[in-house]
């Protein structure tokens, strides 16, 4: 006997294999049992099981077993969660920054005093690994709510000019179900709003858990809801007419749905999607660090997170050795039961799931990509996928260009830091990604070359209450963390809440050339402006207004032009502009695309400077100006004489700000230095109003410009002229070529080819209901950011609605880029 013993010590110490070690479930169970298995919804402060409802019956991932029956809910459960978060929210927001503080940090500590039932739960829920949902999941989602206490502290001091915008609907995703609702719901509550969440089909469970515990925490009732239902229950609550802002994480098609479905409404969208998230190996790095950091950003949580690091781009003299390291790493992985703690995978969340997975992979290897599976062994019973490495794939290959949202990991070869960069970028998507070297300024520039929105640099995958988080381009907009996701929660205290339902036609929206003026002769008299040198009359020289992109005058391409009249006699022509059309946009947008490398690279003094000096060169024709836009409005010249004046102001006050937005340390819970750095959007498409022509049209493209994006500026339709006009300053100014280019014609003819261009990154439209709804609408193509007014005029001339943080806010985006330290002084 002795003698078994001793040679089983020492297999064990040959092979370093660990044993199981199971962690009971009897705790979730006993929770579930008081329930007697069937979960209803969690609707102001209690329990509300109407009749007649199907049900869902939630599994464990790992054995099959059911865990509890759940409601499917209907549109009459959305009303009276969404009607019960109204209520509340009369006096939620009304109560002190100090008393929401408060409710919060309880919330926190009540989270902790359960930290073992939640993570037990949601690991059975899940599939996850019980030692990610206790010693990850769970600590953040307490951690978020500390954080956001400290932020309801403050609401009424540094958020001072903004407001809660009333009931949340937030729909999460079922990767990470309990701690990607807190994301929401933490920044949502501190700044007074209520929230009506869905959780995941798959993942209810924990979300229910939580209401609970918000509701022993005193949390007051109505202020967080929980309803339960399929996919189409969330549009229902996404479209509710009542609920003010939609918060979203989950796959980029069902966002793109999202925002379509919004569009025109009025609601504020957030959206954190989907990634193909890249992860470079330099030759500099610590190679066995960076193993097991490609191990842990591909395989962490069965690859299904958002983030995952699924793109590996390993530089070409150490590709080979790297991949064979990689490989032995994963023939020791153990796979197994969600409550085992000493697994590194467990179970996929859904047979769907697990059959995209392998539908993906065997698409590969049929393609001819080398895959590589460990051969390990694998529950019997279960939805257990290997950890798979693919190799041997082309940059056009569909398993590099795809979110798999599994564990399936697939390297290419890269042979400079600049051919890394542009891989990297080769993407619709921008989550998320790491660069892993040991020389610092290399991986910083990669850092800040990536268009992503989390950059990690030697680690994947940290997280933290402190850092927002989202992405660029198809992985959505808004942050969740950090100050920056606030913002994704509050309007301005001078804007009203707008709820609309405006119907067009989104096919032939603004697609007619020409439509609105016709550019035909006989619509007006002869021009009566005559010089009369020496008692002679002669005509004027004739004043053609072209387009303007790439720092010159062109003419538009479709050759037509539009009459603009005089504001007191409608038969007096003051001039002819050009009328764009769709290949002018082409141009224009191309002419932005070549300048925005420079124009970002060029320092924030030296784009203070030129907004400066355009300020000087507009007051040097402030007389002309003035006596133009009165010409043209019909306004009093000393009312012109004032929008040229604040005109001039507000290039000064935009100028100032070239410099004094670039970012922020985060204070993060990582032992290193996370900085937040506020981006440019990129190419920002502008729709400017036809109110105050010149005020307007500085005030929207002064801001943009600073944080250093590139502008496709439609003027004023009715009165283009001051902004053509500015043709001048911008050239007597030392304004690059191709940073502000100019489309004057028809506002929503030349909006809807903007919207619908794939390298327009953001668009702005201050005009018509329609408009706001189309814009919003197309936007869902490539998840461009948008700004509408949704039909509604803002006076131009006031200081709160016309510059400030809103505008910042806009025309910038947050990165955080990740730094840890070394070990020498941290203990």
């Amino acid at each position: 006997m002795a003698g078994n013993l001793g040679s089983e010590i020492r297999r064990i110490f040959d092979n370093m294999e660990y044993g199981p070690a199971p962690e009971s479930a009897d705790v979730a169970k006993k929770w579930l049992s008081q329930h007697k298995d069937s979960l209803g919804h969690f609707i102001n402060g209690e329990w509300v099981k109407p009749e007649n409802r199907k049900t869902y019956t939630t599994c464990s991932p790992a054995t099959g077993e059911a865990l509890a029956d759940t409601i499917q809910g209907e549109e009459e459960d959305v009303n009276l969660a969404v009607s019960c978060a109204k209520t509340a929210f009369q006096s939620w927001s009304q109560l002190p920054a100090h008393t929401r503080a408060r409710h919060l940090y309880a919330v926190a500590r009540n989270v902790q005093k359960h930290h073992r039932l939640i993570a037990v739960i949601e690991a059975l829920d899940n599939g996850k690994s019980i030692r990610e949902t206790r010693d990850c999941d769970i600590p953040l989602v307490a951690r978020h709510f500390y954080h956001y206490a400290g932020w309801a502290q403050f609401s009424d001091t540094e958020m001072r000019e903004w407001k809660p915008v009333g009931v949340v609907g937030a729909i999460v995703p079922w990767n990470f179900p309990l701690m990607l609702l807190t994301w929401k719901v933490c920044p949502a509550l501190a700044m007074g709003n209520t929230v009506v969440l869905k959780p995941a089909t798959f993942t209810r469970l924990s979300a229910l858990l939580f209401a609970e515990i918000c509701h022993e925490a005193g949390l007051p009732p109505g202020v967080f809801n929980v309803v339960t239902g399929n996919g189409s229950f969330g549009s229902k609550l996404a479209l509710h007419p009542d609920v003010d802002k939609v918060a979203f994480t989950g796959s980029t098609p069902v966002g793109q749905t999202l925002r379509r479905l919004t569009a025109g409404t009025g609601k504020k969208l957030s959206l954190e999607l989907g990634g193909k998230s890249p992860v470079i190996v330099m030759d500099t790095a610590d190679i066995d660090s960076a193993v097991e950091g490609i191990v842990d950003a591909i395989y962490f949580n069965q690859g299904q997170v958002c983030s995952a690091g699924s793109r590996l781009l390993v530089q070409e003299n150490i590709f080979d050795d790297v991949i064979q390291r990689v490989k032995e790493r994963l023939k020791h992985f153990r796979i197994g039961h969600s409550l085992d703690k000493a697994i590194d995978m467990g179970a996929i969340v859904s047979q769907a799931q697990y059959n995209t997975i392998k539908e993906y992979v065997d698409d590969a290897r049929a393609t001819g990509a080398d895959v590589f599976q460990p051969d390990i062994p694998l529950p019997a019973k279960g939805l257990f996928y290997p950890p798979t490495l693919i190799t041997n794939v082309q940059t056009v290959s569909r398993v590099v260009r795809e979110e798999i949202f599994g564990p399936v990991l697939v390297a290419l070869p890269f042979r400079t830091a600049k051919e890394a960069g542009n891989l990297g970028n080769n993407t619709n998507y921008g989550l998320a990604a790491s660069v892993w070297s040991e020389n610092l300024p290399t991986a910083l520039e990669l850092a800040i070359t990536l268009k992503a929105g989390t950059v990690w640099v030697n680690c994947h995958n940290l997280f933290d209450a402190a850092a927002g988080f989202g992405g660029y381009r198809e992985s959505g907009f808004g942050r969740d963390g950090g100050k920056e996701g606030l913002y994704e929660y509050v309007m301005p205290k001078w804007e009203r809440t707008i709820r609309q339902n405006v119907d067009i036609d989104i096919k032939t929206f603004g697609a007619s050339f020409g439509s609105g003026t016709s550019p035909t002769p006989g619509q007006g008299g002869p021009s009566k402006s005559q010089l009369c040198p020496n008692g002679k009359q002669q005509p004027l020289v004739d004043h053609t207004y072209k387009v303007y992109y790439g720092g010159a005058q062109k003419r538009p391409d479709g050759c037509y032009s539009r009459p603009i009249y005089a504001a007191h006699d409608k038969q007096t022509i003051v001039a002819y502009v050009g009328d764009s059309n769709r290949k002018d946009v082409r141009n224009a947008v191309e002419a932005a695309h070549k300048a925005a490398p420079g124009w970002g690279k060029r320092a924030a003094h030296n784009r203070a400077q030129i907004v400066y000096y355009m300020a000087e060169n507009l007051e040097l024709r402030r007389q002309e100006i003035a006596e133009r836009i009165s010409l043209l409005t019909g306004k009093t010249l000393e009312n012109s004489f004032k929008e040229v004046d604040l005109s001039i102001q507000r290039l000064f006050y935009w100028g100032a700000y070239a410099d004094k937005y670039g970012g922020n340390v985060q204070e993060t819970t990582l032992y290193g230095c996370t900085v937040c750095i506020r981006e440019p959007v990129g190419v920002v498409g502008i729709a400017c109003p036809d109110e105050f022509p010149l005020l307007g049209f500085v005030s929207l493209f002064a801001p943009a410009i600073v944080r250093a994006n590139c502008v496709v500026i439609i003027p004023s339709d009715k009165y283009p002229i001051p902004a053509l006009d500015f043709y001048q300053v911008f050239d007597t100014s030392d304004l690059p070529a191709g940073v502000v280019n100019v489309l004057s014609g028809n506002k929503d003819h030349i909006s809807k080819y903007l919207t619908e261009h794939q390298n327009v990154d953001a668009m702005w439209y201050f005009g018509s209901a329609e408009g706001s709804k189309f814009v919003e609408f197309t936007s869902a193509e490539n998840v461009k950011r948008t700004w509408v007014n949704y039909g509604k005029e803002r006076d131009w001339m006031d200081q709160d609605q016309g510059q400030g943080e809103e505008f910042l806010y806009h025309a910038t985006q947050c990165k955080n880029i990740w730094m840890p330290m070394g070990t020498t002084f941290s203990n």
